[in-house]
């Protein structure tokens, strides 16, 4: 493989461990816009890196429940942790010379509280949320974004997610592709992508990047 330039990260379930918290924002939401019952949260998680109103959308789920689900996430930002190894694998590329982008399905300003909440913020040289671009994932657009806050081309980066829109999004911009085992995705899928690179945590990402991308232990 060639020289490792950049690299372009998910954030849920990539970098942070926020599934607790979406889970009980979305049944809050649901509570007040359709009422009892059980969210179907599971199914949310599927959909995970688009924007949250085309998420609803696709499940045919009233467009009311976004504003609600972002109140309560705010409110509960505090209790986001990073993923395990998550700033050690920021730090770590930064003192390589890599430069690192967020490119999520959250927001700009929500991803940029998690990011801080959890303290990883300023080991990230660009954030890029999903209301920045035309198309979220899998189109490229948010992928070529990050590239372009960085200064990076493509042929020299790296996407790393833990969901198939990720890979996808990924490989739609030209760049080579990592799966977060991680993360809340489904390994087979994943899988089936055929990602460049496979790793089970953020600790064995950076191993594998520092082993096998050419850049400095």
């Amino acid at each position: 493989m060639s020289e490792l330039r950049a690299v372009v990260l998910d954030l849920d379930g990539v970098l942070i461990d926020s599934i607790h918290v979406m889970r009980r924002a979305f049944q809050r939401a649901y509570d007040l816009t359709v009422g009892d019952g059980e969210a179907p949260f599971e199914e949310y998680l599927t959909h995970l890196g688009r924007h949250m109103p085309d998420t609803l959308a696709i499940m045919g789920l009233p467009a009311g429940m976004y504003e609600p689900f972002v109140v309560e996430s705010r409110k509960l930002v505090h209790e986001i942790e990073p993923c395990p190894g998550a700033a050690e694998l920021l730090a770590g590329l930064r003192e390589a010379g890599v430069p690192t982008a967020v490119a999520t399905g959250k927001t700009h300003g929500r991803a940029v509280e998690a990011l801080a909440a959890t303290g990883l913020l300023d080991l990230v040289d660009a954030v890029c949320g999903s209301d920045e671009v035309a198309h979220g994932k899998p189109a490229p657009d948010i992928v070529l974004l990050a590239l372009e806050k960085i200064g990076a081309a493509a042929e020299g980066a790296v996407m790393v997610g833990d969901s198939a829109l990720d890979l996808r999004a990924g490989r739609a911009a030209g760049t080579r592709t990592a799966a977060g085992l991680w993360g809340q995705g489904d390994r087979a899928e994943l899988l089936a992508h055929q990602p460049d690179l496979v790793a089970g945590s953020c600790a064995e990402l950076a191993a594998l990047l520092h082993r096998r991308e050419g850049i400095p232990a």
